[in-house]
């Protein structure tokens, strides 16, 4: 599989087992599993057939690794983003002392006000570098990387996950822990 392709299945994945499993008639679990065999299946119905082998390259070249088999490798799921309700059953976790999250400036006067907030996902999602906000910022224009205060957070008892993939997730940032990141300083 090609480049292009593999970010295609990738979008695809991403839909339908973070968002809209019912498009193609399938039922994550609670905590968002669904079987390989259900979702080739499913696949295949919606004009997207796919070998073992090829979902296996999808998930193991997916540069986010936004996927993951369970340990029998016979189930799959989003490792986070989702909107539609599950208990990935992530443990609670001591972040970093400083968390990053990658935004545009159109988005930055309600998030001065507001805070970050997880919108349509069930999580804020937070990056472990700035490096890597960056390149999420960037994916919708000019990036702006804020910086979390995830020490004071912790702190003061909010809770915070880490994905399989080092996706740091929490269910609200208050304005007050955020800061513009300035890598000069």
């Amino acid at each position: 599989m090609n480049n292009t392709q593999l970010i295609s299945v990738s979008k695809r994945l991403s839909l339908y087992l973070r968002h809209a499993p019912e498009r193609i008639g399938l039922t994550l679990s609670p905590d968002g599993w669904v079987t390989v065999e259900e979702l080739l299946a499913a696949l295949a119905r919606h004009n997207l057939a796919l070998t073992r082998a090829e979902l296996d390259e999808v998930v193991d070249g997916n540069d986010k690794q936004r996927f993951a088999f369970d340990a029998t490798g016979n189930r799959i799921r989003a490792n986070q983003g989702h909107s539609v309700p599950v208990d990935l059953d992530l443990p609670i976790a001591v972040p970093p002392a400083v968390l990053y999250h990658g935004t545009v400036e159109k988005f930055l006067g309600a998030i001065w006000r507001e805070g970050l907030r997880p919108m349509r996902r069930r999580h804020v999602h937070l990056s472990a570098t700035a490096q890597t906000a960056t390149s999420v910022g960037a994916r919708r224009g000019p990036p702006v990387v804020l910086r979390v205060d995830s020490a004071a957070m912790a702190a003061a008892r909010h809770q915070f996950r880490v994905s399989a993939n080092g996706v740091w997730l929490v269910t609200h940032v208050p304005p007050h822990y955020l800061s513009a990141w300035n890598p000069s300083i």
